[in-house]
């Protein structure tokens, strides 16, 4: 499939860009170590009550958001998988996929408007009577603002699995007279519960890791994850110390969390079909329409709620008078150059780690050293979940310090981490493509003697052009509505979208934060879209 010289050349760079990818980790590690050498005969020094709470808080809130997704998707998918051909069942579906393309800055924003302390929930209380308000802010609020990130998730995920179910199982299950109890025990909870591990795990990674939403709901010291007490104790304390020891908490936790995912073997099947329209027979009886019907419409009214209010509250704002500032169009002007730079990056870091784990794969004989580098080719786009962008931002900031203005350097090192953070999401994006494309045409290229621009021009850009676009896309959005990287280098003189949000919300100009938040939520839900060609073909055939 590959000839000596170009398996060689392939391989190389992979394991090029490999030794880059670590270095750059390496070096903010390094850093957060040199700037705060762990005490000779004190190996415990620094873990105080603080940061052991800090850390107890940010497994328990993880914990207890992984937890209350999971547990009320299940009813939503349930639903979804009985329900599927009701009107709308597919903007339903769609809108469940939203809250992924959506800023958590953004939507921090629209969950204060519904849950906030003048928010439409404590306005209905207080209509029946209730004196003490809802009160968003600490653990209820990152809560709340987790589950509206990952019930969709979790729900998406669980509705496939039903859906990929054969249709035998159905009227094998209807010809045994099952009731509800043992048809979800013997046939749709095992079906679920495939997905389970691997979906409970990379919601708790989301919610260990989170910043922003944290960071905006959190509402001081008592509800502070590691990563927000990083950035406090790097911005506002400047104790390097305490963030090289949380930081290293930090990587431990999410060690543990992608070791035990690693354990987990691949889905399995469903089971054998003979084709044709899958029809199921249970779920016919007034009872369990009303109660489909209601876990949809919760969950819709949940999910919705927010992003109708962003859009809301967006309009209400002097759309046009911030469209003309220059504060803006400087922001805008540096979030789509840092977006663009990002994820071309992240491209140009994914394409050769792939090409190299397929030339490692299609060698005939694969020493221990290839087989090292194949295990670190494939475990590389992980250092993003296993490194948060606080901890990689944390040393970067601490060496850059030394050579005179750290926001002279932001631009490149926010580039950098946001590649970094959309690596394993491109990864996922390009792999089956580039399978695809190896197997398929690969050879007919080399059988035809065709090579360089001739082979790009007629060959690759075509066959993969929609999936670089879908990789471009989705890496552009999380780059433009991230806070994270850019949390610890923004200034006056380095502004971002979010950057800007987040302060026009800190000095409480609620309607200028209103208009950028729906300007920031277009943005990236376009880009998400555009991202997701495939989905939407998907979905028209099976409307």
């Amino acid at each position: 499939m590959f000839a000596p010289a170009q398996r060689r050349r392939i391989i190389g760079g992979g394991a090029a860009w490999l030794a880059a990818l670590l270095a750059f980790v390496g070096a903010a590690a390094f850093a957060l170590w040199q700037a705060a050498p762990p005490a000779a005969g004190e190996p415990g020094a620094g873990f105080d009550a603080y940061v052991l709470g800090v850390a107890r808080f940010t497994l328990w809130q993880a914990s207890l958001s992984t937890a209350l997704s999971i547990l009320l998707a299940i009813p939503v998918a349930r639903a979804l998988a009985r329900r599927s051909a009701f009107p709308g069942r597919i903007w339903i579906v769609r809108l469940m996929a939203l809250p992924l393309g959506l800023p958590a800055l953004v939507a921090a924003l629209g969950i204060l408007e519904i849950w906030g302390r003048q928010g439409v929930v404590n306005a209905g209380l207080a209509a029946l009577g209730v004196a003490q308000p809802f009160s968003i802010y600490g653990l209820p609020g990152i809560l709340i603002a987790h589950v509206f990130f990952n019930l969709p998730l979790a729900a998406r995920l669980m509705l496939a699995e039903l859906e990929r179910l054969p249709g035998e199982y159905w009227r094998v299950s209807a010809s045994l007279g099952m009731g509800p109890g043992s048809l979800f025990r013997f046939v749709e909870w095992p079906a679920m519960r495939s997905v389970l591990p691997g979906a409970a795990g990379l919601i708790f990674i989301l919610c260990a890791t989170s910043f922003t939403l944290v960071l905006t709901l959190g509402g001081g010291p008592a509800a502070s994850t590691l990563e927000v007490a990083i950035y406090q104790a790097l911005r506002f304390d400047f104790d390097p110390r305490r963030a090289m020891l949380m930081s290293a908490l930090q990587i431990l936790f999410m060690l543990v969390v992608l070791a035990g995912l690693r354990l987990i073997g691949p889905v399995a099947e469903s089971g054998m079909t003979g084709g044709g329209a899958v029809r199921r027979f249970d779920g016919r009886g007034g009872l369990s329409i009303v109660g489909d019907g209601l876990a949809i419409a919760l969950a819709v009214g949940f999910v919705a709620a927010p992003l109708l209010a962003v859009a809301s509250s967006g309009l209400a704002a002097d759309l046009q008078r911030l469209i003309r500032d220059p504060l803006v169009h400087q922001a805008f002007m540096t979030s789509l150059v840092i977006a663009v730079s990002s994820a071309l990056l992240s491209l140009s870091m994914a394409i050769p780690v792939l090409r190299a784990r397929q030339g490692i794969a299609a060698s005939r004989r694969v020493s221990t050293p290839l087989q090292l580098l194949a295990a670190l080719l494939r475990d590389a786009p992980s250092v993003a979940l296993l490194v948060p962008p606080v901890v990689l931002g944390s040393g970067w900031f601490l060496l850059l310090r030394g050579f005179g203005n750290v926001s002279g350097f932001a631009g490149p090192v926010v580039v950098a981490i946001n590649a970094l953070m959309a690596l394993p999401f491109v990864c996922r994006v390009l792999e089956p493509a580039l399978e695809a494309y190896q197997v398929r045409t690969a050879r007919l290229v080399a059988a035809l003697g065709m090579g360089g621009l001739p082979a790009l021009r007629l060959v690759v850009l075509p066959v993969l052009a929609r999936p670089l676009l879908a990789a471009l896309s989705f890496a552009m959005a999380l780059s433009l509505g991230d806070l994270g990287a850019v949390a610890l280098f923004g200034s006056q003189d380095f502004v971002t979208l979010p950057w800007l949000l987040f302060s026009r919300m800190g000095a409480y100009r609620s309607a200028d934060a209103a208009g950028l938040a729906l300007i920031l939520a277009l943005l990236c839900l376009l880009l998400t879209i555009a991202g997701a060609p495939r989905a939407r073909n998907r979905e028209k055939e099976e409307s």
